[in-house]
């Protein structure tokens, strides 16, 4: 117990207060045109730009890219199963990243060109859309592949997968959220205003 407070008040604590120093010494972002105080309507969209379409649709090529790697980690996890294949790992979370990059950046470019400038918030959802076919994955496999009839293990396995499909959307949102805000950033900021 006395090494835990130790680790928390010499580790953590001094590292909070050195974050937050850094952090508001930082200069906030500066977008590259001015934005209108006085928000345009948005034109009605059409059918397929709705956002759980497109959030259905953004997360099948991720998914595609890497389930049979998931797979191989939910053996591993739950069929105590070794897992070594860690290089080839590291190659298909590339792929992930790429492939969730690109998919929110070309619907983002699409709801864009419909006049639609609410992307904030929808590059996130979409590129967390991933989660969505890896949660319906995990019960395939808690159907298909393991033999669990009691309550408490089930209990168990859906409470862990919970949290690992909650990690992967905010990891899949950020990752989509971010190379949208890169990729704007730079198609506005090529814009020259006279």
């Amino acid at each position: 117990m006395l090494a835990l407070l130790l680790l928390w008040f010499g580790i953590s604590t001094p590292l909070v207060y050195l974050g937050s120093y850094f952090g508001y010494r930082k200069q906030p972002y500066e977008h590259p045109v001015r934005t209108n105080q006085i928000p345009r309507q948005v034109p009605e969209q059409v059918w397929y730009m709705h956002p759980i379409i497109c959030t259905l649709i953004a997360g099948v090529l991720p998914f595609g890219a890497f389930f049979i790697e998931l797979f191989f980690i939910l053996t591993a996890i739950w069929e105590n199963q070794f897992y070594y294949l860690f290089g080839f790992l590291f190659l298909v979370f590339l792929i992930l990243v790429i492939s969730c990059s690109e998919i929110t950046i070309a619907l983002t470019y699409f709801q864009l060109c419909a006049e639609n400038y609410h992307w904030w918030w929808r590059s996130f959802f979409m590129s967390g859309g991933c989660s969505i076919y890896v949660f319906a994955y995990c019960i395939f496999y808690y159907v298909a592949k393991l033999d669990i009839i009691d309550f408490v293990p089930t209990l168990l396995y859906f409470g862990y997968t919970m949290l690992m499909i909650l990690t992967f959307y905010l990891l899949t949102g950020t990752i989509g959220f971010f190379s949208t805000y890169w990729f704007i950033r730079r198609i506005y900021g090529a814009v020259k205003i006279d």
